[in-house]
């Protein structure tokens, strides 16, 4: 397991971190035990899905080994609301059992017969793929579930990178982050974005969490790219939301970096700030620029270095390093007051039991400072705009959502 991988894998321990893909279908299988069936089949052709994991002790990195997919992998749910709403709560409460990576580290839930699902008038099929961090980011999930779906391009595997001499490699690193900061005082790069004070939506996350979505056609949203526009209604909601204290408000947007992954988890966060006094146009503008230099900074040599650096930590010593973290511990600062994850996760080709995909949705975990997260999925034209939110972040999670739904 790649050193990155293997930190998600401890730190789940902590801070659970299984990731819930959704995806709604305009129908129902006739038969579901063939349906199963044939998805585990599908998932046993793919060597990246017929995994798990084997711990080796403290003292050298878990491993990834081959294991054969069984029906337990798919559960099917039988809900006490039918309702879309319904259905949704029923997500939510997924997330109280979360994978036991050396058993099975993805499985898929079914939710049959659900009612009102944007762009279905009948009963619809609802899947939600739960998958653990350590063995994918979002958008290797995506191809995870892609395949599952019907999708005919199978999960990239990854290169691994070999372990190395790990003080050669952090001088290495450390003379490509001198070279960055010279480029930065250069002019050549934007300066990475600094901490900003804690809002309400930094509160930790009680145990009454809510989920919503909203649904919309690409060509409503406004802005250069989907993230940018789901970005700038987000500030403007977070805005009305919030009052005078949304002036340093700032989202951190997970990225994927440039060049060939090493891991299963091959992205990193960049801190954009929401401006929400600007104009709507002004403010596009803003948030498209500090994406764009994210970008050019994760394009930048310190960050392979820095990758290569840390693949060399040996195991005994992030271990222990994960086991220092103290998530009691209220930082006076952070990076961002909110989390915005945007993945297309490709064309509407996607069925189960022959019914086709009208949707798909996200719901980025919380975590002891993030009390409000927002997931921005599209599949084909559709684009759905997810709010994850705990009470104690945010008290009205359906006025948000108004919020949000009369900007958008």
């Amino acid at each position: 397991m790649a050193a990155v991988d293997a930190q998600f894998y401890w730190m789940s321990a902590k801070i659970p971190n299984d990731e819930f893909l959704l995806y709604a279908f305009d129908g129902e299988p006739a038969d579901y035990a063939l349906v199963i069936e044939q998805l585990r089949r599908r998932a046993n052709q793919d060597p990246e899905l017929a995994l798990r994991v084997r711990d080796r002790g403290p003292l050298v990195y878990p491993q990834w080994v081959p294991a054969a997919v069984t029906t337990d992998r798919v559960v099917r749910h039988d809900l006490d609301d039918h309702s879309w709403a319904g259905c949704l709560a029923a997500v939510v409460a997924l997330a109280g059992d979360q994978l036991d990576v050396c058993r099975m580290p993805w499985r898929l839930h079914v939710f049959g017969a659900v009612l009102g699902i944007p762009g279905v008038t009948g009963p619809g099929s609802v899947a939600v793929m739960q998958v653990a961090h350590a063995l994918a980011d979002g958008a290797r999930a995506s191809a995870m579930a892609g395949w599952l779906f019907g999708r005919p391009d199978r999960v990239p595997g990854v290169r691994r990178l070999r372990a190395g001499f790990l003080l050669w490699r952090a001088a290495q690193a450390a003379r490509a982050h001198r070279q960055l900061e010279r480029d930065t005082r250069a002019g050549l790069l934007a300066p990475r974005a600094g901490p900003r004070p804690l809002l309400p939506t930094n509160a930790r996350p009680g145990a009454s969490r809510s989920v919503r979505t909203l649904v919309r056609h690409r060509s409503q949203l406004r802005g250069p790219t989907v993230t940018v526009g789901a970005l700038t209604a987000i500030s403007a909601a977070l805005s009305e939301l919030l009052g005078d204290a949304a002036d340093t408000l700032g989202a951190e947007v997970p990225m994927a970096k440039p060049g060939v992954a090493h891991a299963y988890n091959h992205f990193g966060n960049v801190t954009v700030g929401l401006h929400p006094k600007l104009g709507w146009d002004a403010r596009a503008e803003r948030i498209a620029a500090e994406l764009a230099d994210g970008r050019r900074r994760f394009a930048h040599p310190a960050t392979r270095y820095a990758d290569r650096a840390f693949a060399a930590v040996p195991a005994v010593l992030l271990r222990w390093g994960v086991t220092q973290f103290d998530f009691d511990v209220r930082p006076e600062q952070v990076s961002g007051n909110t989390v915005v994850s945007s993945v297309y996760r490709g064309p509407a080709d996607l069925s189960f039991g022959g019914a086709r995909v009208v949707l798909t949705a996200g719901y980025p975990g919380l975590s002891p400072v993030m009390g409000l997260t927002h997931g921005v999925h599209g599949i084909g034209d559709t684009i759905a705009v997810s709010v994850h939110a705990a009470e104690s972040a945010v008290p009205d999670i359906d006025a948000y959502v108004r919020l949000l739904d009369a900007v958008l």
